[in-house]
């Protein structure tokens, strides 16, 4: 076996795909820290409706729902229940008032067994045709604007006024919006619990928060360059009208495990703009739990690569630049190229250690004229992509933070993005058995028993 040739090979491949990533890096920061606050319009011009999925949602509901029409008492809200087998219908129903109908804003859409449980955009499309029904046929869909939160969510109280804006809702070619997403429970401990699940517990919700504020929001920024912004399932505003341009049979959203992108898909190569806003945002829970984080990303996964079915309607768009064509290609590429990774990283350590067992004269002679240099490059490259987010989020996010502790989230980030290799693994994994069912992400609130997946 020739172990210099062997290892310079495959060194070289990882260390291109490294390299690779680290300029996409680069790449995407420059727009993050030079973005500047736009100035907001005025949100009474055009007509908003809250669409909130809840399966199970006993727990959150009622808080959310006091929240969007306390802090939005113009726009209404729908409540889609997904067959809950809590007492969420009973909450909204009584947050609705006498006879059910005290409060006009708030709508609930009760689905039943066996057409409910059978994923989010599903349950979207039941109120998107309720909505449709409820406004009649000679409704302004231009003005009306859909905003899906989720039951634990908190949109700001701007964020009306932010979208409202001329380079937003305000100009007519733009069909959706997504906001910035934040972690309200960043810096809160996991109750009942004390020691290392506590620590791991808060640094599980900072990594969240770090990852939704600087990373995603960087990556969304440069998406508006290449006119490719995605939707997010939590904070996302999309025009009633734009939504009608791509209701084909029971309505726009489709069947993926990820409907966010997927809408995004159809509205970019339908021929609409998409935008995306850090001047406000959505306040959600995020995960103390490891196993929970796991099976939210396995899903979220999985949904990427079911949108691989796009790849030829995303290439043959003629409303999508070949740059913009190119980075959406990249994205569903991502989940491939992390168990591409998970093969080729690792080769060069196991011919390594196979030959340094063997003759380990020979490979410390080779290492010491110069090969660690290679080594030092390669572990480099693959950590510093990651490590950097870190003093960029407490920058941009968290100022009151010291610089060490911003080096410290920056490592931890970069171990908490090698869960996403275990994360596509398990993914592939469902794909290749047919398990393509939704499974709901238990809230912190909620008790385990009350947890149901449905796959089909």
């Amino acid at each position: 076996m020739n172990l210099p040739l062997l290892l310079g090979f495959t060194q070289a491949l990882a260390l291109t795909m490294s390299v690779a990533f680290m300029t996409y890096v680069c790449l995407i920061v420059v727009p993050y820290l030079r973005y500047r606050r736009a100035a907001p319009g005025d949100p009474h011009r055009l007509e908003w409706h809250f669409f909130v999925p809840c399966r199970d949602e006993q727990a959150v509901i009622g808080d959310t729902v006091r929240y969007l029409r306390g802090t939005f008492t113009h726009a209404h809200v729908w409540v889609i229940d997904d067959d809950s087998a809590d007492g969420t219908v009973d909450v909204v129903r009584a947050l609705q008032g006498p006879r059910h109908g005290g409060d006009r804003l708030l709508h609930l859409v009760c689905r039943k067994r066996p057409n409910a449980r059978t994923g989010k955009g599903a349950a979207l499309n039941s109120a998107y045709r309720a909505l449709k029904n409820w406004m009649g046929k000679h409704a302004d869909t231009d003005r009306a604007v859909i905003v899906v939160v989720d039951a634990d969510g908190r949109p700001a109280a701007n964020c009306l006024s932010v979208c409202a804006a001329d380079h937003l809702f305000g100009d007519p070619t733009v069909g959706a919006v997504q906001v910035d997403v934040r972690m309200s429970n960043r810096g809160t401990p996991p109750p009942d619990t004390g020691g290392w699940r506590r620590r791991f517990g808060l640094a599980m919700v900072r990594m969240q928060d770090l990852e939704f504020r600087s990373a995603i929001a960087a990556i969304q920024m440069s998406r508006g360059k290449t006119g490719t912004i995605a939707m997010g399932g939590n904070g996302q505003f999309t025009r009633l009208s734009a939504l009608d341009s791509i209701a084909h049979g029971l309505g726009p959203w489709r069947g993926a495990l990820l409907e966010d992108f997927e809408l995004g898909v159809h509205l970019l190569t339908q021929g609409w703009k998409t935008g995306f806003t850090v001047d406000t945002h959505v306040d959600q829970e995020a995960l103390y739990s490891l196993r929970r984080f796991l099976a939210q990303r396995t899903r979220w996964g999985q949904g990427t690569m079911q949108c691989g079915r796009y790849i030829r309607r995303i290439f043959d768009s003629q409303h999508l630049s070949t740059l913009g064509a190119a980075e959406m290609l990249y994205y569903l590429a991502q989940p491939w190229m992390q168990l591409l990774g998970t093969l080729i990283y690792p080769i060069p350590f196991l011919l390594l250690g196979y030959r340094a067992a063997t003759d380990f004269t020979s490979v410390w002679t080779w290492f010491t004229d110069g090969a660690w240099l290679l080594f030092t490059v390669y572990g480099a490259f693959g950590l510093l992509p990651f490590v950097i987010w870190g003093p960029i989020y407490r920058r941009r996010c968290e100022p009151a933070k010291g610089f060490l502790r911003s080096i410290g989230y920056g490592l931890a980030y970069a171990l908490y993005i090698y869960t996403f290799y275990i994360t596509s693994w398990r993914a592939a994994l469902r794909m290749a058995q047919g398990r393509n069912g939704w499974t709901k992400t238990r809230r912190n609130k909620e008790l385990p028993s009350r947890i149901v997946a449905l796959d089909h």
